[in-house]
């Protein structure tokens, strides 16, 4: 492990990997009329440094030829006028090598946009998590490819790939739509052409596909860009969304600029391998030491990613063109960022706002594992007043996370149980808008939230109670409706299991009914009830939140609009309990009727009571 580590930070300029073009061209095309008339063209051929540079396309400018340390590149700057038309640009390039002409197409940008797709993601929707690996293979014929760095690929190997793919998403996507889902995220669908790593003394595939080897190619492996286009319009066309799972933080180690640094300071480099620290504190700890702030930003996530330098203009600006690019490319609606907080903060603000500024609708949230709520606003939109003021939109609610598991396994208390749950959302007060975070149970990272709950079905009723009726963006992990469990024990593989039914050598289909259990099948139906009444309600999707005091574990709130009145009542005390309305009457009065939204029956309010354990969603009616 050390001598891998050392070796990436002596990385050699030396051109390696798989065969390419004479001359690569990055971003891979442009458009016409996008917001930035700027665009940076990064090149990379065999010692094409000093070559002279020239093109004529009417309305496009050479602002600049960058020449770097690496002779294999050069950074052109260019500038495109109001109402430069689509074409074919082509780009001559007269050297030592010889002369070579690149021709680089402008494409019209969509009309599209913010219409039938770049839709936003919004707390109106429902978002189901899930690995493309493990999900379904659609096409077997794409499961390896000979010429990549991995080959390995079999199900009996929790760590091989599985040869889950695009197709297989596009295959049930009225699966998903029938669960209640709007919205897809997939954990990252580029390119990982990785050679094998080594972790916890086991060798490992990177199918969870955090490791880059070229952001512009989606994985071969996974049916390639042409899949890509074909999941999102497919997608779009059956009114889901589809959320980009990106990490700006690092590469994988055989990324072909990471096999050919264009400059040394492309990555961020230490004397000896140094890895981060993992912890949050010393961004926003007023007392902090640079040493540990540096550590956390610039230390690497593991010896085999690389950690990007965001600080170098050239990858900044190469990150940044490639969100763009992959939104306007392929019509995603929301990006989610992995490893958020390790990035350099000006650059996140930076990128955030290139995006928004072309997309408006877009929606944009990131990954930052922490465990409180002032470590958590601070890397949103927030009311605090600090030195640095991060301006993502949202972000991945882990306090919530904690305080909902927390509600669900611990005994009520005076600090305890469903009171932790109350706290952690009375201190929505440093959010600018909590309703733009993301809210879940459990993720790839996490142990499976039934497992977690012991199995409980009276627990998991109400956990999914509360995922789909509280503030924020919902997000369901694939298989939690069929109460797929597991802990990451021994590893997070675990709990990244195959879906039962994604593979026709499968010996049941938990996609169909028939293919559940009954209680698998009582999961899905509570899910998909829920999740569709949730879908036309505007108190739920948009409505506000009031709480109340959980009095002898009996925890209430309502979700409300002009319109709708919802209450979702709980009660994890240890006897049955009536419900006291003269305490709720500021949002209760004038109603007189409870309509179960699972069952559909009504019943008065006067007298109406909760067992112990049990949790309802109702809607009041006059």
């Amino acid at each position: 492990m050390r001598r891998a580590a050392i070796y990436f930070l002596f990385l050699s300029f030396a051109l390696a990997g798989r065969s390419q073009p004479a001359v690569q061209a990055y971003p891979l095309h442009w458009w016409v009329g996008m917001h930035d008339p700027s665009l940076q063209i990064l090149l990379h051929g065999n010692d094409i440094g000093s070559a002279q540079v020239s093109l004529h396309y009417p309305g496009v400018r050479l602002v600049k030829v960058n020449r770097v340390e690496n002779k294999n590149y050069l950074f052109l700057d260019l500038q495109l006028a109001a109402g430069t038309r689509p074409g074919k640009l082509n780009i001559d390039l007269r050297g030592s090598t010889g002369h070579q002409t690149l021709t680089y197409s402008l494409k019209p940008k969509s009309r599209e946009d913010g219409k039938s797709r770049i839709q936003g993601v919004t707390s109106r929707d429902f978002i189901y998590l899930l690995m493309p690996d493990r999900f379904a293979n659609g096409d077997p014929r794409n499961d390896y490819f000979p010429d990549m760095r991995d080959t390995a690929h079999s199900r009996r190997n929790p760590f091989d790939r599985h040869g889950g793919d695009l197709q297989g998403v596009s295959d049930h996507l009225d699966y998903l739509k029938d669960l209640g889902v709007t919205t897809i995220w997939m954990t990252p669908v580029v390119e990982n052409d990785m050679a094998r790593t080594v972790e916890g003394g086991t060798s490992r595939s990177t199918y969870h596909g955090y490791a880059f080897t070229d952001q512009y190619h989606v994985d071969r492996r996974l049916g390639g860009n042409e899949a890509y286009h074909r999941l999102i319009e497919a997608a779009h066309q059956k009114g889901l969304k589809v959320i980009q799972d990106a990490v700006y933080n690092h590469v994988g180690a055989d990324h072909w600029f990471i096999r050919d640094l264009p400059m040394k300071d492309w990555v961020n480099q230490w004397p000896r391998y140094t890895n981060t620290s993992y912890r949050e504190e010393p961004l926003l700890d007023p007392y902090a030491a640079q040493i540990d702030r540096k550590t956390t930003l610039d230390g690497w996530f593991t010896p085999f990613m690389p950690d990007l330098n965001q600080k170098n203009p050239y990858v900044a600006r190469f990150l940044i063109q490639y969100a763009i690019w992959a939104t306007e490319e392929f019509g995603i609606d929301g990006w989610r960022v992995d490893t958020y907080y390790y990035s350099d903060p000006d650059f996140l603000n930076r990128i955030n706002n290139a995006l928004l500024a072309e997309f408006p609708r877009l929606t944009c949230f990131g990954e930052t594992l922490v465990h409180d709520r002032i470590s958590s606003a601070y890397f949103t939109r927030n009311r605090m007043e600090v030195p640095f003021k991060h301006n993502c939109p949202g972000v991945l609610d882990f306090p919530l996370t904690d305080a909902m598991i927390d509600a669900l396994k611990e005994p009520f208390s005076w600090s305890g149980g469903v009171n932790r749950l109350y706290h952690s959302l009375a201190l929505d007060l440093v959010y600018a808008d909590p309703m733009r975070n993301c809210i879940f149970l459990d993720n790839h990272d996490l142990d499976r939230i039934y497992s977690v709950i012991g199995e409980d079905f009276g627990k998991f009723q109400t956990a999914m109670n509360w995922l789909l009726t509280m503030r924020g963006i919902p997000q369901l992990y694939y298989g939690t409706e069929i109460l797929m469990k597991n802990f990451k024990n021994p590893t997070d593989a675990e709990v990244r299991r195959d879906f039962p039914g994604g593979w026709k050598e499968d010996s049941v289909n938990k996609f169909e009914p028939a293919g559940r259990s009954r209680e698998e099948q009582a999961a899905w139906t509570y899910i998909s009830t829920l999740a569709r009444f949730r879908k036309s309600s505007p108190a739920l999707t948009s409505g506000k939140l009031m709480q109340y005091l959980p009095v002898n574990g009996v925890y209430v709130y309502f979700r409300y609009c002009d319109r709708q009145t919802i209450l979702v009542a709980t009660n994890t005390g240890s006897q049955d309990a009536i419900l006291d309305w003269s305490r709720l009457s500021e949002r209760a009065e004038g109603f007189h009727r409870l309509r179960n939204v699972l069952t559909g029956e009504i019943r008065d309010m006067e007298g109406f009571s909760l067992k112990r354990g049990e949790s309802l969603v109702l809607e009041l009616l006059k």
